[in-house]
């Protein structure tokens, strides 16, 4: 992959663009914090070559997540699983309204 091609992708909510250092930064979070919700296995980052860790910005989103419910008293396991459980939420209700488009009859045009 050139450099060209990376830099196309980071338009991709799943490219693993930043590292552990400006993830932490971007979150105003440790490194630690970002350690223990891969310990937790609420996130899994992506290693570089070289084995350094790497997050795309659907992983920082789910971080900043727990962050806020940790921040807000939640115990960090408790926090991982309140995030588990919205996003799987929100992955089922997107698929029952897909459903639900794609069993209403075509809508026919009203004659005046």
């Amino acid at each position: 992959m050139t450099a060209g091609d990376s830099f196309g992708r980071l338009d991709d909510d799943d490219y693993p663009a930043y590292t552990m250092g400006r993830a932490a930064e971007m979150l105003n979070t440790t490194q630690g914090f970002l350690r223990a919700l891969g310990e937790a296995r609420l996130i899994t980052p992506l290693r570089s070559a070289g084995g350094h860790r790497r997050y795309s910005r659907y992983q920082l989103r789910i971080a900043a997540r727990a962050r806020e419910l940790v921040d807000g008293g939640t115990p960090i396991e408790a926090a991982c699983r309140i995030v588990i459980l919205e996003d799987q939420l929100e992955e089922a209700q997107r698929i029952n309204a897909e459903h639900h488009r794609a069993a209403e009859p075509p809508s026919t045009p009203t004659s005046a």
